[in-house]
Formats: structure tokens, C-alpha cells, sequence
């Protein structure tokens, strides 16, 4: 199985992917699935893939999802993947695109190898990347499983059961324009007005559960002129869902107060961009990912996160989903990597789940 797991991925990686490029991938995905799994393949009107695998050697009738999205973060333009000592990496120009290729490539070479296993709905997302889009999206008409297991997380031992509260807000800030030099005074800048008001909540780390961040700001056109408008682009998220919007109309009312004070305006559009859920530690998604990370070696964990995963966004779309590891590590960056044996650990956690199911 090693080989050709390996092989799998690395041709996987070599497909470029890039968020809102992942179609040439997707295709790809469903021509292999179809051959390879005989699986029935349908894309919904986002784009995301649902392959359903018929069961083998089982009598049970209800589906079980596996899924992980089709996407990657950048650069990931012509990857090129070494492997050196037992791990895969980039040649160092690009991503490696384990996040979350060695996801998808785990789950592919599980369901293929496996000796029996019930119906399974495999969901390749996409646009995970930029905001959970694909899952937002998802056509749950086309699935039928309400149990899933999402592939995309570094550590093997570890069930992710939760998430948070997650709130973007979109701030436009309109000052008045004016020539710096000649007539300065007549001008209201954008700038300070921005400069002010997040100078008024706190962000970063807030507490234990909750963060806040101004991730981008733009404004200004010229260097000798008075800014007249703004653009910021902030978020906050916490796993107590009412802090989040707590925090999140502190940030409001500070931009708004700012504005207000300076003789500017502020347009504020706060999104609840998914809301904070915890699957019970009892549930049949939570025990069968435990059992199968015990029966591979491991020492089962459960945690709940600050970030926002697809399973999250199924969980409030009915579907009890955790997510696994995939084994990927050092994410979102250059030095990104997988180990072989975290890759066919994952493999055969997958393949524990299915033949319990079955």
C-alpha cells in the first residue's frame, strides 16, 4: 500500500490547486474515484465533489462521510515533491500541499484498500482555505450520511470535537478628503480615525477562548493628501459564543465611535461567519475515532479549537462530524511536510473506522 499511497499523493500535489482554482484537481478526483472505487460521483452547484462509494461486505444501509477539501493555500503553483528519509516535502519553491492532499490521498487509499466497509459518501470541498466556502455551500440534499470524519489536522492522536464562534467584520471608514500641505485642516483622515478606534478594543489573545484581530487595512491614495476613505477587514472568535459577539460589538461601536467623534462615518458589516458547536464526547462520530486512533497504537485525545474547520460547518448543517489528523505538518508555509509513516498511520486509523462500521 505504501507505494502507491505515496505515489497517489505526490500526483496529487503536482495538480495545481489554488483557491478558486481547483477545478482541474476536482476533475481529476472524480475520474480516479470513479475508476478506482466505482464510486458515483456528482458535483453540487458550488462545485464541491460527493463521491458514494457502494458497501462492501456490510449490511449496514446508512452512509459515513469522509471528507477533506480540494484546495490550498499559496504558493502552490508547481509543486514539486521530495522525498527524503522517510519524508515528503517540497523542493522549497512551494507548499507542499499536505494540507490537505495527504488527507484526501489517505482516505482514497483506505477505502480502496479496505476489505469491507459501509455506503461512503466521500465530500472533497472547496475554497476551504478562504473561509470554509465549499462547506457553507454544501448541497446536503446530495448527502445522506449524518456522521462524518473530516481529514484535516496534524495530530494522528487527536479528535477534534469543536469549534468557535467565528465573526468577520468589514469596516469602511469615510473621512473627507483635502490637500495636506496647503490646507490640511479642512481634511478628515480616514487613517486616524482607523488608527483610533483600534486603539479602543482589545485583540490578540483576549482570554483562553476568545481572539480578536485587524488583519488588513487599506486607504489612502496619494502621499500628500488627506485619506478620505479606509478599508479594514478584522474578525474576532471565541468558543463561548456569546464573548465572540460581545467582542464583536466592541468592535463595532469603536469603529462607529471613532467615526463619530472625528466628524467621519463608519460602515460596519459584522458576519457571523459560523457559530461555536461542541459534538458530545458520546457520540457515535467521537467513539468510533477514538477506538480506531487506540487499535493503531496511539493514546486517543480530544480538544476543541479557536479556528474554524469544515466539520464545524457540517456539524451545524445536521451532519455529526470530527476531524483527524492527516499527519501534515508546519502548514501554510514553505517548510511544509508529511511524514510516509504518519501518512500510512492515518490510512489505517481510516481503515479501522470503516471495518468497524461495516
Amino acid at each position: 500500500m505504501t507505494d502507491r499511497l505515496i505515489d497517489d499523493f505526490c500526483e496529487f500535489v503536482r495538480i495545481d490547486s489554488e483557491s478558486g482554482e481547483e477545478a482541474r484537481f476536482l476533475a481529476y478526483l472524480e475520474q480516479r474515484f470513479t475508476r478506482d472505487l466505482g464510486a458515483e460521483c456528482v458535483r453540487d452547484s458550488y462545485g464541491n465533489l460527493i463521491a458514494r462509494v457502494p458497501a462492501a461486505v456490510s449490511n449496514r444501509t446508512a452512509p459515513i462521510l469522509l471528507g477533506a477539501h480540494a484546495d490550498t493555500v499559496k504558493p502552490g503553483k508547481g509543486i514539486e515533491p521530495v522525498v527524503e528519509d522517510g519524508v515528503i516535502r517540497s523542493n522549497g519553491d512551494t507548499i507542499l500541499g499536505a494540507d490537505d492532499k495527504a488527507g484526501i490521498a489517505e482516505i482514497f487509499a483506505a477505502v480502496r484498500t479496505v476489505s469491507r466497509h459501509p455506503p461512503v459518501e466521500i465530500v472533497i470541498t472547496r475554497g476551504e482555505e478562504v473561509g470554509l466556502l465549499g462547506a457553507k455551500h454544501l448541497d446536503t440534499s446530495l448527502v445522506q450520511a449524518k456522521t462524518g470524519f473530516i481529514l484535516d489536522s496534524d495530530v494522528l492522536d487527536t479528535v477534534i470535537i469543536g469549534g468557535p464562534t467565528h465573526i468577520s467584520l468589514d469596516v469602511e471608514i469615510i473621512g473627507k478628503a483635502a490637500h495636506a500641505g496647503m490646507e490640511p485642516e479642512k481634511g478628515i483622515s480616514a487613517i486616524r480615525v482607523a488608527a483610533e478606534a483600534i486603539t479602543r478594543f482589545p485583540d490578540g489573545r483576549i482570554d483562553h477562548e476568545t481572539t480578536a484581530n485587524v488583519g488588513t487595512i487599506h486607504g489612502g491614495m496619494i502621499r500628500n493628501g488627506v485619506p478620505d476613505k479606509v478599508i479594514i477587514q478584522a474578525e474576532c472568535r471565541s468558543l463561548n459564543d456569546g464573548k465572540a459577539k460581545q467582542q464583536a460589538d466592541r468592535m463595532r461601536r469603536a469603529f462607529e465611535e471613532a467615526a463619530a467623534a472625528a466628524g467621519a462615518t463608519a460602515n460596519v458589516n459584522v458576519t457571523v461567519e459560523y457559530e461555536a458547536f461542541q459534538i458530545p464526547a458520546d457520540s457515535e462520530a467521537v467513539t468510533l475515532a477514538k477506538r480506531a486512533i487506540a487499535a493503531v497504537g496511539l493514546e486517543p485525545k480530544t480538544r476543541v479549537i479557536t479556528g474554524g474547520t469544515d466539520a464545524l460547518v457540517l456539524c451545524g448543517k445536521g451532519i455529526m462530524s470530527v476531524v483527524l489528523g492527516d499527519g501534515g505538518r508546519a502548514e501554510h508555509t514553505v517548510e511544509e511536510n508529511v511524514a510516509v509513516a504518519d501518512m500510512e498511520k492515518a490510512t489505517e486509523i481510516v481503515r479501522t473506522l470503516l471495518e468497524q462500521l461495516a
